[in-house]
């Protein structure tokens, strides 16, 4: 997965990256074919905002969490981000296995 950083007011340090990709990896187990994210860290005075962008067939998970801390932030993000994959992910599986019953006056 190709994944972008942006630093808006802030350093997007290693350990902040090394996170992101972690929480990522857990995202594209989840939800296969994805193809890309997008990792926004903004500091605004006493705020840490978090926003991740992942694109994944052809629908984007989109979470922003916001804290003091900026691991946390993310780490609030990420959570936000594979629950939005979990779901998704049961809502494709329920329309594939079960499909809905062609009419009698169809056919």
């Amino acid at each position: 997965m190709n994944v972008e950083y942006t630093g808006r007011q802030t350093v997007v340090t290693a350990k902040l990256k090394t996170q992101a990709e972690a929480g990522l990896a857990r995202v594209a187990k989840v939800a296969n074919r994805c193809t890309g994210a997008h990792v926004i860290l903004t500091e605004d005075k006493y705020r840490r905002i978090a926003e991740i962008t992942v694109s994944c067939r052809g629908e984007q998970l989109v979470a922003i969490c916001e804290a003091l801390e900026m691991e946390a932030a993310l780490h609030g993000t990420l959570q936000k981000v594979e629950q939005q994959a979990i779901k998704h992910k049961k809502r494709w599986d329920t329309v594939r296995d079960h499909p809905k019953p062609i009419a009698a006056e169809a056919i």
